[in-house]
């Protein structure tokens, strides 16, 4: 976890106690000990085709900037052999990127939450949520595609987004994906494809 998102440097784990593996910063060179630590823990079980994944807990809660610090950070990660990069943190989806084909989602948003009613901040719309369906090339880690199921949260369950909520997050994410060369279409099914460059 990173700092960035609220996490206390009192719960970092240590040799004698359980807790966060807390990141000291997000420099470029935090992220090649991390990927080097992650290929080291794996580097005796490891098979054929298994992909590492590096799930971070940075950002803000809430909001759609995503600090350059972040995106450097996730960058040397792709650049390490790290195949994805699933951040989370806010309680509403931010942008993705595909970074030399491979999948970076810098705020997933919430699946399930207890945050639901805090108000305030209904324009985030943190009542809808993406199932992320990825297909990731076993071999070289490379993104194949990514299907993105819009689900709409009410009393900790979760439905298919209504047409008009999928195209708002559609549209949201072309949006948010302008920077990056990313962007969704809208299939009739609802769900959103992922398309870059």
């Amino acid at each position: 976890g990173s700092t960035t998102s609220g996490v206390l440097t009192e719960w970092r784990a240590s040799d004698t106690r359980a807790g966060v593996n807390l990141l000291n910063d997000l420099s470029e060179e935090t992220a090649s000990r991390i990927a080097d630590a992650m290929r080291q823990f794996t580097s005796g079980d490891q098979q054929r085709g298994d992909l590492l994944i590096a799930s971070i807990h940075w950002g803000s809660n809430w909001g759609y900037e995503i600090q350059r610090e972040q995106i450097m950070f996730a960058h040397r990660l792709i650049e390490e052999g790290i195949a994805i990069v699933h951040g989370h943190s806010s309680h509403h989806v931010r942008a993705l990127e595909v970074f030399k084909n491979r999948l970076i989602l810098y705020g997933c948003g919430d699946f399930l939450t207890d945050y639901e009613g805090i108000s305030g901040y209904e324009r985030f719309r943190g009542d809808l949520a993406l199932m992320y369906l990825v297909d990731v090339d076993p071999q070289s880690g490379q993104l194949v595609s990514a299907r993105l199921v819009p689900m709409h949260m009410r009393r900790f369950r979760l439905e298919r987004a209504s047409a008009s909520d999928a195209k708002w997050l559609c549209n949201l994410l072309n949006e948010l994906g302008k920077p990056f060369a990313t962007q969704t279409r809208f299939s009739e099914d609802n769900s959103l494809m992922l398309e870059w460059r």
